[in-house]
Parts: C-alpha cells; sequence; structure tokens
C-alpha cells in the first residue's frame, strides 16, 4: 500500500498540532504507522490522499449512518449554505429538526442544541446539578462522556472511590467531586449511595458503552440504576452520543424502554456536522437559561447548515425497517467472517448491537467492564488492523474502538470484508 503522500502530509502536521493530529486517536500509535490522510469519502468507500480505496467501518466515528457523501444530506447542506452559514440567531430549520425527533422519541419532551458531544454532556452535568443542588456526580470506569475536566477522572484502587485524573490540567478539586465505580456491580453503586448519602446529583452512564470496547449490559443493571436514582433523588442522564439514533431512533432509552432524566446526543444528528443535543422533560429542561437560573449558551448552537443536514440524515432513519436492516448487514457480516476465519490459529470474538460491532481477541463469552479488557491482546489488533488495511478495509485505529455499518454497505462490501478478515487472520499468531 502506497503510503507516500500521507507520510508527507503527517510531517508537515507535525509542525502546526500537537502529535500531528486533531485529536488523539488518530495518530495511529495504538496500530503503528502513518495515519491515512483520507481525501475522500462516498457511499462505504473512502480512498486517501495516495489513493488507496478502502471499506469504511469507522464512519467518522459513527456519525454517517447512510454512508460518506449521501445525495440527500449533501443537497440540503448546499441548498442551505446558499442563503448563509451562520446568523447567531433563531432559524425556522431548528424548529423543524427538534419537531421531528419529538415526534418520534418519547423519552423527551423538550431539547436544546449545542455544537458537540462534550458540550451537551458538560451542560447536562451542570443542569443535574443545578436542579438538585448538589455537587457530586458518579460515573463508570470504561465509559467516556468527553474531555470536560469532571469526566475526565479514571477509578483508584477502592470499590467506591474519587479516583485519580486521566489527564493533567484537571484540579483536584474537580476530581474530589467525582465518584468512579465499575460497570455492573450494583454493590458499588449502592456503597456509594451510602457513603455519600444526599450528596449525588447525578449518575452518568454510556447505557451502550462503545468508546472503550462495546460493553453490551444487562437491561436488569440500567434498571437498577433507574430504580436507585430515583429513590435517592439523584438524575440519571444517559449519555447516547455514541448509541442514541444508531440502534434505533429512540436510542438506547428505547431499546431498553427505561426513562432516564437527562439524555445527551450527538454525531447522527448533525449528518456530519458538528452538533451535541440534550433533552429531559419540559420541567427539567425550562430550569435552562433565559427560563431558568442554569446558565447555557452557545454562538453556534442549531447551526442552519448543520439542522439541515440533521434533517435530511434523519428523516432518511424514519424509513420503515431501516434499522432492522442495519442490524441484519451486521449479524450477515459477522456470521461470515466466522466462517473465513474458522481455521485461524488465533480467532477474535465479535460483539455486537443494531449496526455496531467491536473486534476483541478474548475467550470471555461477555465483557461488560472495562476491566475484564486484555489490554495484552490489543497486540493481536495491531497485527491485524495492519493486515486489513492492505486488503482495503478501514477500521478505526484502535482495538478498543468500534466499528459501524451504513445504510451504504453494500452485500459485495460485507463479503470482501469476511475475505479480508479470513486472510488477515493468517498473520495473526
Amino acid at each position: 500500500m502506497k503510503r507516500e503522500k500521507s507520510e508527507e502530509l503527517f510531517k508537515k502536521a507535525q509542525r502546526y498540532f500537537p502529535g500531528g493530529v486533531n485529536s488523539p486517536v488518530r495518530a495511529f500509535r495504538s496500530v503503528g504507522g502513518t495515519p491515512l490522510f483520507i481525501s475522500k469519502g462516498k457511499g462505504s468507500h473512502i480512498w486517501d490522499a495516495d489513493g488507496n480505496e478502502f471499506i469504511d467501518y469507522c464512519g467518522s466515528w459513527g456519525p454517517l449512518i447512510l454512508g460518506h457523501a449521501n445525495v440527500k444530506v449533501l443537497d440540503a447542506i448546499k441548498q442551505t449554505v446558499d442563503s448563509g452559514t451562520s446568523f447567531g440567531a433563531p432559524t425556522a430549520l431548528e424548529n423543524e429538526l427538534a419537531d421531528l425527533i419529538l415526534s418520534n422519541n418519547k423519552y423527551l419532551e423538550k431539547i436544546r442544541f449545542v455544537s458537540s458531544g462534550t458540550e451537551a454532556v458538560m451542560s447536562a452535568i451542570r443542569l443535574a446539578r443545578g436542579v438538585t443542588k448538589r455537587n457530586k456526580i458518579l460515573k463508570f470506569e470504561g465509559c467516556y462522556h468527553g474531555h470536560s475536566d469532571a469526566l475526565l477522572v479514571k477509578a483508584g484502587s477502592g470499590l467506591v472511590t474519587f479516583g485519580n485524573t486521566s489527564s493533567a490540567g484537571v484540579p483536584e478539586a474537580v476530581v474530589n467531586e467525582t465518584i468512579v465505580v465499575s460497570l455492573n456491580n450494583e454493590e458499588a453503586v449502592k456503597q456509594a449511595f451510602n457513603e455519600f448519602k444526599n450528596q449525588i446529583a447525578c449518575i452518568i452512564i454510556e447505557p451502550v458503552p462503545a468508546n472503550n470496547g462495546l460493553l453490551l449490559q444487562r437491561k436488569e443493571y440500567l434498571q437498577f440504576l433507574r430504580d436507585i436514582c430515583t429513590e435517592n433523588n439523584t438524575l440519571l442522564i444517559f449519555d447516547e452520543v455514541i448509541s442514541g439514533f444508531r440502534i434505533g431512533f429512540t436510542g438506547a432509552a428505547g431499546y431498553y424502554d427505561i426513562q432516564p432524566d437527562i439524555i445527551t446526543y450527538g454525531k447522527i444528528i448533525g449528518g456530519g456536522l458538528p452538533v451535541g443535543m440534550y433533552g429531559a422533560s419540559a420541567k427539567l429542561m425550562d430550569n435552562i437559561s433565559p427560563l431558568g437560573n442554569v446558565y447555557q449558551a452557545g454562538t453556534l448552537s442549531g447551526n442552519p447548515v448543520a439542522m439541515a443536514a440533521g434533517i435530511a440524515q434523519l428523516t432518511e432513519c424514519l424509513k420503515p425497517n431501516f434499522y432492522e436492516d442495519l442490524a441484519e448487514k451486521n449479524k450477515f457480516l459477522i456470521a461470515e467472517i466466522n466462517k473465513n476465519i474458522d481455521s485461524a490459529s488465533i480467532k477474535p470474538k465479535f460483539f455486537t448491537i443494531g449496526g455496531i460491532f467491536w473486534t476483541a481477541f478474548t475467550d470471555k463469552e461477555f465483557i461488560r467492564t472495562a476491566e475484564e479488557i486484555n489490554s495484552d491482546s490489543m497486540k493481536y489488533f495491531k497485527i491485524l488492523h495492519a493486515e486489513l488495511l492492505e486488503r482495503g478495509v478501514y477500521l478505526g485505529p484502535s482495538g478498543y474502538e468500534v466499528a459501524f455499518i451504513s445504510e451504504a454497505h453494500t452485500k459485495e462490501d460485507l463479503l470482501k470484508t469476511a475475505k479480508a478478515f479470513g486472510e488477515a487472520m493468517k498473520f495473526v499468531k
């Protein structure tokens, strides 16, 4: 595979950006080699600066559920851009996208658009603190909620811990307001509520944790979180930046039929453009300024071009059997891969939900916690990733990242991918 142009671009980028990238995982450090500089995408395929073509299962880390450069999304963007790119004032497009979402999601009554998933989560936590008049939050090891200070905290050695910051620059005072426990551990959550009685403003969880492997949770566990929050007057936040509109139009809340107090979204609702969103009951949301005393603002919130792209994309997602078809493609792909790797000496397992799959080298039937992931197994993924690139298949450059099926993936794409897995696995020893 040619990499000369990507290598040249990366050398230049290292002069401009820390590590040569504008987001850490793009640096290819987990898989080695030079990051590929992408020049074009269409449907389920992408092309890099050297002209190499790949079947893409990253999809810009999830937003491109219709595939790259979808005609309806592009037309909506082009038509809107002709009238201007940003006004810092309300537009009818905000109303239209909000109506489309709220008319088809019974778990929300009011929403607020922002510009990223991180911003949505940050705002949701401020709302929870403002309403409950409490400061502490509880999060789970293995769930990622963006890069705001209060959430860049990892678990310590105890069952219930304030943990340690996972980034320099986060004050200890902030860390001490964040309680971290392991996923799938009811006793740890109960102990946290006993130790910090009437102090916890919210529990925040990815109901489908998909940033550190695909750590599928039991419905009973998510219902336990709902119940214990209700008992303690604590708000439950579902971070659905990845799972929202991906495993179904109503996301994990609909999939598990559990009503959280606040839900955060991102990615898919922007049609490939930067968007975030958080929502809740009208009663809760009316605490947000200008009605209430919880402040949140954004110059580019509800950007008209992003709203138009979101309207076009979500309209397509509402087509009959849209999500069922994605899930069927996923099942077909994994079945075909397993046929092709049957003779491999080392075999990965595939964990799936809807149109998401995760490749894990493990003997475990289920992986529900971050601690159950064997970090040593990433050496196998590193080889697999490199061999798949040589065969025209692009996965996210980390064994902890999930992969995404889009509407644009064809049966031919899936069969080629399965064959590539079979050939690539011969090199994984």
